[in-house]
């Protein structure tokens, strides 16, 4: 017996999961989120930042600059956007 359920509940694999901030969003419908990853130097000791960036669909223009999202990998929505935002883990507040 097999149970119908929304698309949101079940996922197909593995789909990692990112935080990053959003960098820009000129675009319709799409933010830019840049993650910065942290690693340790394997010979010298020292902390090494490396910065990836990634296209992700919103679908609502609803992130602006500063703001922290999470990212999960989807199928490609278009010739770069492979994520879409889940949610919205802190609102970017000017000072």
């Amino acid at each position: 017996m097999t149970t119908q359920a929304s698309p949101d509940i079940i996922a197909h694999g593995f789909r990692r999961k990112i935080v990053g901030k959003v960098v820009r969003d000129k675009m319709n419908k799409t933010v830019v989120v840049e993650c910065i990853n942290a690693r340790k130097d394997p010979l010298y000791g020292k902390y090494v930042r490396s910065r990836v960036r990634f296209k992700a669909h919103d679908e609502t223009n609803q992130y602006k600059i500063g703001d922290q999202v999470e990212i999960q990998e989807h199928r490609p929505i278009s010739k770069d956007k492979r994520f879409i935002v889940v949610r919205l883990v802190k609102k970017f507040v000017e000072e």
